[in-house]
């Protein structure tokens, strides 16, 4: 009888013959593809296995010389298969012997060779793997960790912390190993003061090694415990367990440790070596050098063991985190793509706001050397706080002065000023209106319109910044407005929380028993007037809330919960109900907007545990330790979603996480759960609508989120409905749109409106002709829409590229009427670009010029390519930037590109011809040039363990990249790649980050310019670092750095 459960067996004649012998009828039985790219090592495993069971039939005298004459046998088949002599080098000799050790009789340091290789071999050997228990039977973990040291040619622990007591169990090794030449490489932390300075101290002074030490634990909490031993001949082996560098784990404790070794489980192997170098790469972890850093090593213990860790910012030169950097190059995109010089930045309080305006300004002087900043803020707290930061990160402790509560700046060259001084003084200020080059408004959200648009009308900046949790108004007043009617950027909610930033949550999804699927939809969202009918009518669900409580919260009666409603009367409802029931509970609303002040206090002492607000009414909570937060409505806009959700998320002592209880009804198909799961899990490889099948196997650090059975199925429903729909559903909402909305129906206002990527609406059929369908404009020729259509879903939406883009645009604007004699030699090529994204096929016209006018033809259509480019532009959100070669070509560092486009621009099609090139490189020889084009995450399941960590970023300068696999290093392309520099060959890298996008279209590849060869290992294939001469783009840091921090 075949056992039933989970297998992932390669199946052969016996297992297919077994599952024959079920009956499908009565058996689920579950059968997949074999991936091509995990092919190689299912069947290497496969064939272990059978051959180790073979060679064990031979027995008695002769069975290994048997066993060496049937390998070989099995080398020479493999040798004939694949017509490679080299296999002749892999044949077994006949002896039969395992090569222990070589070392060299010149100048040896020993003269009993044996006595020396028992002295550092370890017991477990090099090439098998053992648990270690820190049981008395068995071999002890400080015996073994000592020859490992002494057989070691490079090592590498990685640490929460370090004793001295632990320290001294090796010491003696330590010295000789380093002495020897052997290289050392520590990380450990500041963490809870643990770490013995003097032990730190001593890694330090040894010869050959570096010690890198993160201070930043609030942040970074290091916890792993792991030890890597190099050897120059390939067999590494590595200790992960719970053991840190203390006498007591290392010789005492109950602490269980497992070996890992290179011949066993290489790719953990490997991938612990690659973790460990992205970790030493990440500016998170700082050198140590006892000369200059002993003292701030000391501060910083000292703080961690007295939980004081107030005004150690002196110590810290401050760098953005990567999603900070992405901010930082949206706002850039925003003034120099797009000449918008008023920006908003929408971001959850605690989440680096004000860092990020530091760091806007920071590289603003670059540019403006003496360039003159007004901050302002509604507190004097904020605007201390602010100052310090800016002190911090322009590396000038006397930055900036106050104005603020009767402190009067010198000069008003660079001023930190409350809204409130402000107002009262601006009028006398004899400042004429371009005085200030950069003015910061920190909080808008706070800060009615009519306090902060006087300021806006006195003076003229180059630069506005504006920084908000929401760009929602208590006084109803559109911020945007403000701001160039454009959020610059948001900070995504997952990089915080992986960052630590924000306090991790626990997401619950509680099935509401209301159906909301009939209730009016107007302007984009639920009637509030009617969801606040069916709330403050239906006792039911008011009782199932509470009873929900009871269910998910870990003492109802000891909570700080802000509750989300439709309406002020939805508010007072559930606020009463809940005091019925003996939970603390009172309601915040304009109407009560007196009581404010005095419900914040009390809500801060838990003498009330419930406080009930309407969305934008709860601005003035702001309280950090709120740890639950109920959603009793539908929120339709993302951006208040978040920040209502913001509301919670922040650090405070003694908060372990956010509980967030969300009562999902059934929706309209209007209701955009998609967005809001995205928001949260944050970019993925996969749909949210796989996440949501899968249970969210990608959320951020520390979170959880846990939907019931039937609010799941309300959410996937909900979601297929919005992103599977068919044609005439899709012609349906064009028709209705002029029903829905006042606004006139483009591309643009229909997508927006219903939430739709352009790659949805394209799956139907070009924009144009959906509109004819639909009956909302003229029928009209159909002469180049198939290539049109085709152009635009298969190649425009996977590009992104402001050059190339603008280029066509202006193309269009004439009719595609253009003179090839008139264009530089980069716009004669992008002209080629385009010929192959149109046209696909060389020689369909008799010239470049006939073929690029041939687009224009269709006069509705080229109408549709305005549009589409225009709104494609207008997206982009990074700026790109220009590659020095030796040759012209047309394409920008950072911007995406598909494979045709790419080989187009460099030449390896011609108007005449169109080559296969189908290999993951392609070289040309004209150029002297070879293009890299990788793919971050080859395999079409969704996690790979052999494949996925082949190609990866190590830092935002330094990538790793590993070859097709008959590249050697001594020879052919391998040495070229070693030697590139010298026979002057340029090495360009494509990133994309799999093979497919969530719409199911081929993803196009981010040129991250030019590589220079660093170093590598490894032989058919080979593992290449490449050091790049641009860092790569922020956006494509989080899927190209697999193994960084956070």
């Amino acid at each position: 009888m075949v056992q039933q459960g989970l297998y992932e067996l390669l199946i052969n004649k016996l297992v297919s013959a077994k599952l024959k012998e079920l009956s499908r009828e009565s058996f689920y039985i579950s059968e997949t593809s074999v991936d091509k790219t995990e092919a190689a090592r299912f069947f290497s495993n496969y064939l272990s296995d059978v051959i180790r069971t073979a060679l064990n039939m031979y027995a008695g005298d002769e069975s290994i010389e048997k066993q060496i004459i049937l390998s070989n046998k099995l080398i020479q088949l493999l040798k004939s298969e694949l017509k490679d002599e080299e296999f002749e080098e892999d044949l077994i000799c006949v002896e039969a012997k395992i090569l222990s050790a070589i070392f060299s009789k010149i100048d040896a340091p020993f003269s009993d060779f044996e006595k020396h290789l028992k002295e550092i071999t370890p017991y477990t050997r090099l090439s098998q793997s053992e648990l270690f228990t820190g049981s008395n039977a068995g071999i002890s973990l400080e015996s073994e960790i000592k020859k490992e040291i002494l057989s070691s040619d490079r090592i590498c622990f990685l640490v929460s912390f370090i004793k001295w007591t632990g320290i001294r169990v090796f010491e003696k090794e330590l010295i000789d190993f380093t002495e020897r030449g052997g290289q050392l490489k520590v990380i450990t932390t500041s963490y809870m003061g643990a770490t013995d300075l003097k032990a730190v101290e001593f890694l330090s002074s040894l010869m050959n090694t570096e010690v890198k030490i993160s201070y930043n634990t609030d942040n970074e909490r290091l916890h792993a415990k792991a030890y890597l031993f190099y050897r120059n001949t390939g067999f590494h082996t590595g200790y992960i367990g719970s053991s840190n560098i203390s006498r007591s784990a290392l010789t005492g404790g109950l602490e269980w440790n497992i070996k890992i070794t290179t011949k066993e489980v290489g790719h953990i192997i490997d991938k612990f070596q690659k973790t460990f170098e992205t970790y030493w790469l990440d500016k998170e972890f700082e050198w140590f050098n006892n000369e200059f850093h002993s003292e701030k090593l000391r501060v910083a213990l000292k703080k961690e063991r007295a939980s004081d860790k107030n005004n150690f910012t002196a110590y810290f030169d401050i760098k953005p985190y990567p999603f900070q950097e992405e901010i930082l190059e949206k706002l850039e995109s925003e003034r120099v793509v797009h000449s918008r010089s008023r920006n908003l930045v929408v971001a959850a309080t605690g989440t680096g706001k004000t860092v990020i305006s530091a760091f806007d300004f920071k590289n603003f002087l670059k540019t403006n050397p003496g360039a003159k900043l007004l901050f302002i803020a509604h507190r004097k707290e904020i605007l201390q706080q602010a100052q310090a930061t800016f002190q911090g990160i322009l590396r000038d402790n006397n930055f900036g002065e106050l104005w603020v509560d009767g402190i009067e700046p010198e000069n008003y060259n660079r001023v930190f000023a409350s809204i409130q001084t402000l107002n009262n003084r601006i009028d006398g200020l004899s400042l004429t209106n371009n005085f200030y080059d950069f003015i910061i408004i920190d909080e808008v959200h706070h800060i009615s319109a009519n306090s902060y648009r006087p300021i806006l009308k006195r003076f003229s900046p180059k630069i506005l910044l504006g920084l908000t949790a929401t760009p929602e108004r208590m006084d109803g007043e559109d911020i945007l407005k403000d701001f160039s009617d454009t959020i610059a950027a948001e900070i995504r909610l997952p990089e915080a929380l992986n960052r630590k930033l924000l306090s991790p949550f626990q997401y619950f999804g509680i099935t509401d028993s209301v159906d909301l699927s009939g209730v009016e939809w107007r302007n984009g969202k639920y009637l509030p007037s009617e969801l606040s009918k069916i709330y403050t009518q239906n006792d039911k669900r008011t009782s199932e809330i509470i009873s929900n409580c009871y269910k998910y919260l870990n003492d109802i009666h000891d909570v700080k919960a802000l509750c989300f409603c439709v309406t002020q009367e939805h508010a007072q409802f559930m606020a009463e109900k809940f005091n019925l029931v003996g939970l603390k509970s009172d309601y915040l609303t304009s109407s009560r907007n007196e009581l404010r002040e005095e419900l914040r206090k009390r809500f801060n002492k838990k003498e009330i545990n419930y406080l009930f607000v309407v969305d934008i009414f709860n601005e003035g909570v702001d309280i950090p330790d709120i740890d639950t937060v109920l959603f009793l409505r539908p929120t339709e806009s993302l951006t208040v979603f978040l920040q209502q959700l913001g509301r919670g998320l922040r650090l405070a002592e003694g908060k372990e996480c956010l509980t967030v209880l969300d009562f999902v009804a059934n929706a309209r198909p209007e209701y955009d759960f998609e967005g809001k799961f995205r928001a949260l899990v944050g970019k993925t490889n996969t749909s949210t609508q796989k996440e949501i099948e899968d249970d969210f196997p990608h959320l951020p650090l520390g979170c959880s989120i846990v939907l019931e059975k039937k609010a799941k199925e309300f959410i996937l429903s909900n979601i297929r409905k919005a992103t599977s729909f068919s044609r005439n559903q899709l012609l349906n909402k064009i028709r209705n749109f002029k029903h829905q909305t006042t606004l006139p129906l483009t591309l643009k206002n229909f997508s927006q409106f219903h939430h739709l990527p352009l790659q949805l609406i394209y799956k139907k059929g070009n924009w144009k002709r959906l509109c004819v369908l639909a009956e909302q404009i003229d029928d009209y020729p159909s002469t180049n829409e198939d290539e049109i259509f085709r152009t635009i879903s298969k190649k425009w939406l996977s590009c992104f590229s402001l050059s190339y883009f603008q280029f066509i645009h202006s193309l269009a604007q004439k009719q595609f009427n253009l003179d090839l004699d008139q264009l530089n030699e980069e716009e004669r090529q992008m002209c080629f670009m385009l010929y192959y994204d149109v046209w696909q096929t060389a020689g369909r016209f008799s010239s470049l010029e006939e073929s690029i006018r041939a687009i224009g033809k269709n006069k509705i259509l080229v109408e549709e390519i305005i549009e589409v480019l225009a709104l494609l532009i207008d997206r982009i959100d990074f700026v790109e930037r220009n590659i020095q070669l030796p040759y012209t070509q047309p394409l920008k560092i950072h911007s995406r590109y598909t494979r045709d486009q790419i080989l187009s621009a460099f030449g390896f099609y011609s108007f005449a011809q169109k080559p296969s090139v189908r290999e993951g490189v392609a070289f040309s020889s004209a150029l002297n040039t070879e293009i890299l084009f990788i793919t971050l995450n080859k395999s079409e399941k969704d996690f790979s363990p052999t494949t996925l960590y082949e190609d990866f970023a190590i830092s935002e300068s330094l990538f790793h990249w590993q070859s097709q696999n008959a590249v050697s290093a001594g020879k052919g392309k391998g040495l070229s790649y070693i030697k590139h520099k010298e026979i002057g060959k340029k090495i360009l890298l494509f990133v994309r980050e799999k093979n497919e996008d969530e719409f199911g279209n081929t993803m196009a590849f981010v040129f991250i310019g030019e590589g220079t060869f660093s170093e590598y290992y490894g032989s058919k294939p080979m593992s290449i670092k490449w050091e790049l001469n641009e860092p790569m783009p922020p956006y494509l840091w989080k899927d190209s750095a697999k193994m960084a921090v956070g």
